[in-house]
């Protein structure tokens, strides 16, 4: 388990300060100020249903450059992380496809961005182990493909698997249908997949949120993502 921390601002640049229960809340440009240019970046989303577009806009606003982003895809030019990469702010993405948006394969083409391409199940079985504190993972998707090259592979039983490492960020970029001031999150349809995952494997996790309720709305048996995960919330508009 992460120790669960917040980085200040730059105005209080280098302190660092316990996130209480009650002081997450924060506007989306405070939120954003706490990034930082070269970062790896856990964006969740699918097809950019489910992104935070208030946090991207922000981060395409502020202009954060060489950053290394970990999701499913890149979306299409105009939503989700398509923006970040059509604005030229990304460095490397590890990503399961970029089959939707042809400014990211023209990038990949022209070797203007490098991509690390791993298949879905693998790519969140490698963040779920980075925030469980696991090793990695073994699978036997990849054996005997490009995918396997470069890795180390293990013999089972008299099968053959790829370990897959562990994947892990400086923050994590989560969208929630609902959450409460205390940071608990409640995911709705596709928001389910990555989200989640990631909101356990960054060091600082900011989640935009549709609704905020006060503490105690939620129950117990909803909550995806407990409050312990979040440092920071804001409101999606």
């Amino acid at each position: 388990m992460k120790r669960h921390r917040c980085i200040n601002p730059p105005s209080v640049k280098g302190t660092i300060v316990i996130a209480t229960m009650t002081d997450k809340k924060t506007t989306v440009q405070e939120a954003v100020s706490m990034l930082r240019d070269g970062m790896t970046l856990m964006i969740g989303g699918f097809l950019g249903n489910g992104s935070p577009e208030n946090i991207i806009d922000e981060i395409v606003r502020v202009g954060l450059k060489d950053l290394t982003i970990i999701a499913n895809d890149t979306s299409y030019t105009d939503k989700g992380l398509g923006k970040l990469v059509a604005n030229h702010q990304v460095k490397k993405l590890i990503v399961t496809h970029i089959g939707t948006n042809p400014v990211t394969g023209e990038k990949y083409n022209n070797k203007d961005i490098e991509i690390e391409f791993v298949p879905q199940g693998t790519l969140a079985e490698r963040i779920r182990c980075g925030g469980s504190g696991l090793g990695g993972v073994l699978t036997r998707t990849g054996v005997g493909t490009i995918i396997a090259e470069g890795k180390q592979s293990m013999t089972i039983d008299g099968v053959e698997y790829l370990l897959e490492l562990p994947l892990r960020a400086d923050a994590a970029l989560v969208y929630a249908t609902k959450g409460d001031e205390y940071g608990n999150l409640v995911y709705m349809g596709t928001m389910q997949n990555f989200n989640p995952l990631m909101a356990m494997a960054a060091d600082l996790v900011i989640a935009e949120i549709e609704h905020i309720v006060p503490a105690g709305e939620i129950s117990v048996e909803s909550i995806h993502t407990p409050h312990i995960m979040v440092d920071k919330i804001v409101q999606h508009n």
